[in-house]
């Protein structure tokens, strides 16, 4: 059976960029931290929320409202991680502990309170010690993607804390996340290559990321960075942004699908551009700054502006099962309300750090500032997909023209186990790729959004049998 997610079609950005440095992977040593935040982030919002500077206070009393960033948090991990239907689905137990183990460590680098650390440390002990299997229908890809790349994001900021088993987690991430990833890349579930959405391969790519740098893996990061230049799947950054206009605006590909998606996508690309940046390689100016591009469209769309729209058709289904095809016309219906955190990351590195003008991410970052993180959006899986807090996390100062045409350089790797000195990371072999995909070959996960984002993605279907499940948006909760 297939599960239909939707439509696809792009969107557009206005924006022009500086001449940025070719992304290659950097030389020499991985700096650490240095995914989504670096030594000098952590020091940043440290020192801001100490004085009481604006924005930054008003972030961080989200972080600490939020029930994940408590020290009394208790993890509850699994054996065996399940989601997709058909099976006992458990994947919200992951996810929750994986959102407190982050807010718990990012409040320790702020305070400095090691009781902070202490709860991620343990949450993240605690699932080294049990998970050995992600299981499920085809949406298994989307939990090796979305949870590979925060669960690495989380140990990389208490890597150096006493106690912490770094060794056996880099183990689990080699072993039960990469091989799904990389096996998705690779295989995409044994579909024809445009069946999955963007946002499939964005979650994997960031995955593959976020586990080559926590596990200081040089071959892992560059297969990540080829697959968003050049990758044959929709999440490369020119499928996902099929097309540019002369206004620097460029389409999105899922816009013609619906809002929610289209945000997850470029919160997911964000994401893999600023891991990369910390690690010494410019995508967000890959390709004349493309990403920039589609982020602007996203933006001006999600706000209520108009934005051009070039036909998009996309083949569905799998090499001797079904095939059909799917054709987008026109951009869908948004909800100037729908929020996701994924705004501030995004305006502050092209606006602050490389000083360009970016006005409807300027706008739309105001408009939804200051961000919260999971489970501030709602209490279904769609309100996890992003780590959250840029407020807090990316609000930086204005370079000067100098630096914001510089190069991205990582920073070395600190030592010790206090807030934003954290030890670098013994290399650790990696896993092969896994075997066999089962029986589901063309699933492409749930339809429905979570009732929180509103979904009006318009689908004008062609071609071939087409089977539309449709599940109760009051209980399948999936975003992807």
């Amino acid at each position: 059976m297939l599960k239909i997610a939707g439509v696809a079609a792009g969107a557009t950005v206005a924006g022009t960029a500086l001449a940025a440095a070719p992304a290659t992977a950097a030389d020499g040593a991985f700096a650490h931290p240095g995914m989504l935040h670096t030594r000098a982030d952590l020091h940043r919002m440290a020192t801001q929320v100490k004085a009481g500077a604006e924005p930054y206070t008003a972030g961080f009393a989200r972080l600490t409202a939020n029930r994940h960033a408590q020290s009394t948090w208790t993890a509850n991990p699994q054996a065996t991680v399940y989601r997709g239907s058909g099976t006992p689905e458990n994947y919200a137990t992951l996810y929750n502990d994986i959102h407190a183990a982050y807010q718990n460590a990012l409040r320790w680098h702020i305070t400095g309170d090691s009781a902070y650390a202490d709860t991620a440390r343990d949450i993240l002990n605690a699932w080294s010690a049990r998970l050995t299997r992600l299981d499920g229908s085809a949406d298994r890809f989307l939990a090796s993607g979305l949870y590979g790349y925060q669960f690495a994001n989380a140990a990389e900021l208490v890597r150096g804390h006493d106690g912490f088993e770094l060794a056996r987690f880099q183990k689990m991430m080699l072993d039960v996340f990469h091989p799904l990833s990389e096996d998705f890349l690779a295989h995409h579930n044994g579909s024809y290559i445009t069946n999955y959405w963007a946002n499939w391969d964005l979650t994997n790519i960031a995955s593959v990321l976020a586990i080559g740098i926590l596990c200081d893996d040089r071959a892992k990061v560059d297969r990540a960075v080829e697959y968003f230049k050049h990758g044959a799947g929709m999440g490369s950054v020119k499928n996902a942004i099929p097309v540019v206009y002369a206004d620097g605006l460029a389409e999105w590909v899922e816009a013609g699908r619906d809002q929610g998606h289209a945000l997850l996508g470029v919160g997911l690309m964000g994401t893999i551009c600023e891991m990369a940046w910390n690690q010494g390689i410019d995508l967000y100016g890959y390709d004349d700054s493309r990403f920039l591009k589609g982020a602007q469209y996203v933006a001006k769309w999600s706000l209520g502006g108009d934005v051009p729209y070039t036909s998009y058709t996309r083949k569905k289904g799998a090499p001797g099962i079904w095939s059909g095809s799917e054709t987008a016309s026109a951009a869908a219906a948004v909800d100037p309300a729908m929020a996701r955190p994924i705004w501030a990351m995004i305006a502050n590195h092209y606006t602050r750090r490389r000083g360009l003008d970016a006005p409807h991410l300027t706008k739309i970052a105001a408009r939804f500032a200051p961000e919260g993180g999971g489970g501030d959006y709602g209490p279904n899986s769609g309100g996890y997909d992003q780590l959250g807090f840029g407020t807090l996390a990316f609000t930086r100062p204005r370079v000067t023209a100098a630096e914001a045409s510089a190069a991205p350089a990582p920073t070395a790797s600190g030592s010790g186990t206090s807030p934003s000195g954290v030890a670098s990371a013994t290399p650790s072999s990696s896993a092969s790729p896994l075997g066999g995909r089962g029986g589901d070959l063309a699933a492409t996960g749930s339809s429905d959004l979570p009732a929180w984002t509103a979904a009006t993605g318009v689908a004008a279907l062609a071609g071939g049998f087409l089977l539309l499940r449709r599940r109760d948006r009051a209980r399948r909760d999936t975003g992807e």
